[in-house]
């Protein structure tokens, strides 16, 4: 998904490779502008807010927003006595972020002394997505991490024949789905309610997040544990997938005209964790 994760170019499970007549590095790390404004919310308090933030893309991670100082309220910062050194970019601080009558440790970090190539991350500050309460681009609030600038998405229709089975059980039967292809990720078909057995299908607690498409909610298909997901409330941007289902090639029978399709690479996702030890906000994998 994206530059430098899942399948991406820079990640260490890309499907492709550089044609180069010597190996690139086994690591290559991506800092570019952002171009837009970001902001930060905390305790009901905008804590940053910049129109000049570098993203960083680091292979195995989602990108990283990094803030000017200048640009963030210097009251929120407290330092701590935490260190760690991070493999390419050096020695890593850590800061208790607070406001008002809350406080949250090692919720912001800093490179103290990047090496001469990294030095636009000089002076700069990240914050733990999930230790705040939520960062924004101008007023629209950015779910799951910062937007991957190279992450695309392309929908599709088509008068192919998709068929979904659990065992004997024919669950969804459509002669037109859509097909929803996504930057790192192998295609995902998506089914129009009204041509799926919706009692077989049973709504469970829990959802995941995604910046380019929303929340998303998901279904046990008969004894199958989550088998099945949609968007209820897709994003106007992947609009035509909103509140279609869309099913686990390995965990239910998925036919293409007569074709079982089976999982591929890439479609399978494993959140990573965020960087430098934080738990991985759960972002949706479809």
């Amino acid at each position: 998904m994206g530059l430098s994760w899942q399948q991406g170019p820079l990640s260490a499970g890309s499907i492709g490779h550089f044609l180069t007549p010597e190996p690139l590095p086994e690591r290559l790390l991506f800092a570019e502008p952002l171009r837009r404004r970001m902001r930060v919310k905390f305790n009901d308090t905008w804590i940053a807010d910049s129109e000049n933030v570098i993203v960083l893309h680091e292979p195995g991670r989602y990108p990283v927003a990094y803030f000017p100082r200048e640009d963030v309220d210097p009251q929120v910062l407290d330092t701590g006595d935490k260190v760690t050194h991070h493999r390419d970019l050096g020695e890593t601080s850590w800061y208790a972020v607070h406001a008002g009558d809350r406080t949250t440790e090692r919720a912001a970090w800093e490179f103290t002394s990047p090496p001469e190539h990294a030095a636009e991350l000089q002076g700069r500050i990240a914050f733990a997505w999930r230790a705040t309460d939520a960062f924004y681009e101008e007023d629209e609030r950015i779910l799951g991490h910062a937007a991957d600038q190279y992450h695309r998405i392309d929908i599709r229709k088509t008068s192919r024949l998709l068929e979904v089975r659990l065992g004997d059980t024919v669950v969804a039967r459509s002669e037109h789905p859509v097909v929803l292809y996504e930057s790192g990720f192998a295609p995902r078909w998506y089914v129009p309610r009204a041509d799926i057995d919706e009692a077989r299908l049973r709504p469970v607690e829990g959802q995941t997040f995604c910046p380019y498409k929303g929340l998303c909610d998901y279904y046990d298909v008969g004894d199958v544990h989550r088998a099945a997901w949609t968007y209820r409330n897709a994003y106007p941007e992947v609009g035509r997938i909103g509140d279609m289902v869309s099913f686990e090639p390995d965990q239910v029978e998925i036919h293409l005209d007569g074709k079982r399709l089976e999982l591929e690479s890439g479609q399978k996702v494993v959140p990573h964790g965020v960087d430098r030890g934080l738990d991985a906000d759960e972002v949706g994998a479809h």
